[in-house]
């Protein structure tokens, strides 16, 4: 198998994933003078912070996705090839992939981030991550699955076990995706499932800190913790999960909550890829960078995104894992790979907080800007435009406005579908 990408006299740049991080620069290429070559897993774009929405038959798959190819057409030298990168052969100035060996004259690694279990073995087998489409479509379909199972439990303590779920990480997504299960319980299931009291569903929400969204401001953490004390979510705060199988949840105070879902979002590990030797990387993972994101010890391999670790006066202890750094390193990288071209001096990297902002509920959401906090339905409002304005492609934008609108003026939604894939049939 070969890779077949077509011959050129521009320099080449190889971009491995698709992210946030990957694809703004691919973007933000594509009218320079190079040949850009994106490599991903996968055929289109994620938009990870709707991953919840579909987890929550909130939004459908496709319209938090966006094929690749679709971004490239009209532009000759960008070139995406779907395959997995095996190696990084920094020396010969390669990776080898799945599909092939590809050369480079610059080399971006963008292969964000993954789920980080912390070596809980139980937790790994059993417990629910949600960080692709894939993953967020199956929790909706176990989801969905357990109120089915619920509606014929043989007895009130099988029925609780079905309906209750376990939410591990008090940050943004974690906190969404409770808020988002409240309101379904609150306003749709009950319609759905009118034999079923849906009262005695329990949302619990663990999390290891004192606070919930502890990236965000004091004013922030409390009305978000105000807000999920609104829609009967159970906080258990400063504490953790210690052991989740046979349907229980052990936390590292004692207690045992039982329940057949554990949806983990309790934390991230940078994906690493073979190749680069070992000082390139801090323990958990993630790539050191210079302040233009070239990789230590390597003198035309980059980084950005999730999968970095770059240094700066108010960021001590590296950036925050947040679309927004990606973003903003792709933007910067992208000049300074032209000025390379030109021979001119790099601009270094500096990080710019817009702001910060999570939903928690219909009407409910807070917002963290530079000067000032505010919460509320005015908060839910402005999250909606940021996330909406963000989505790749207009037509993406255009149904999630009419599921958003359709979903507040009826309190209802038409996505609770459970797909499965057919299962073979022996005809023997």
């Amino acid at each position: 198998m070969q890779p077949n990408i077509p011959q050129s006299d521009k320099k080449r740049i190889v971009i491995i994933g698709g992210g946030f991080a990957g694809l703004k620069l691919a973007i933000s290429l594509k009218k320079a003078n190079f040949q850009v070559v994106l490599l991903d897993k996968n055929n289109y774009h994620q938009f990870q912070p709707l991953f919840y929405q579909v987890a929550t038959a909130g939004l459908e798959p496709s319209a938090i996705s966006f094929p690749f190819r679709k971004v490239f057409q009209g532009y000759p030298n960008l070139h995406f090839r779907e395959t997995t990168v095996l190696k990084i052969n920094s020396a010969q100035n390669s990776i080898d992939t799945t599909i092939g060996i590809i050369t480079y004259d610059y080399l971006v690694i963008a292969t964000g981030a993954d789920t980080n279990f912390y070596n809980i073995e139980s937790i790994a087998e059993n417990g629910l991550p949600m960080k692709s489409v894939s993953e967020a479509l199956k929790l909706r379909n176990i989801i969905l699955e357990n109120f089915e199972y619920a509606l014929v439990a043989n007895s009130a303590e099988e029925r609780e076990i079905d309906l209750d779920v376990v939410i591990v990480g008090g940050g943004p997504t974690g906190v969404e995706l409770a808020g988002a299960l409240a309101d379904l319980r609150n306003y749709v299931l009950p319609k759905d499932y009118s034999e079923i009291d849906f009262s005695k569903m329990q949302i619990h929400l663990v999390e290891n800190g004192p606070k919930v969204l502890g990236s965000m401001s004091e004013k922030s953490s409390a009305l978000a913790q105000k807000y999920l004390e609104k829609l009967n979510v159970k906080l258990h705060l400063g504490i953790s999960v210690k052991e989740f199988k046979n349907k229980e949840a052990l936390l590292s105070n004692g207690e045992i909550i039982r329940s057949k879902t554990l949806i983990w979002a309790a934390g991230i590990a940078a994906n690493k890829i073979a190749g680069l030797p070992d000082n390139s990387y801090i323990p958990n993972g993630r790539i050191l960078v210079n302040e233009t994101n070239l990789v230590v010890n390597q003198n035309n391999i980059y980084a950005i995104g999730d999968n970095t670790l770059q240094v700066e006066e108010k960021y001590p202890k590296g950036h925050p894992q947040v679309a927004q750094v990606a973003i903003q390193q792709a933007a910067l990288l992208s000049k300074n790979l032209q000025k390379l071209q030109e021979n001119k001096s790099l601009k270094s990297f500096k990080y710019n907080n817009k702001g910060n902002m999570a939903t928690v509920g219909r009407n409910l959401a807070v917002v963290d800007l530079p000067q000032f906090t505010f919460g509320g339905s005015m908060a839910w409002f402005a999250w909606m435009f940021v996330h909406l304005m963000a989505i790749v492609g207009v037509k993406n934008r255009f149904f999630i406005f009419i599921n958003w609108t359709i979903a507040y003026f009826t309190k209802d939604q038409s996505l609770r579908l459970i797909i499965r894939p057919k299962k073979k049939q022996n005809f023997n």
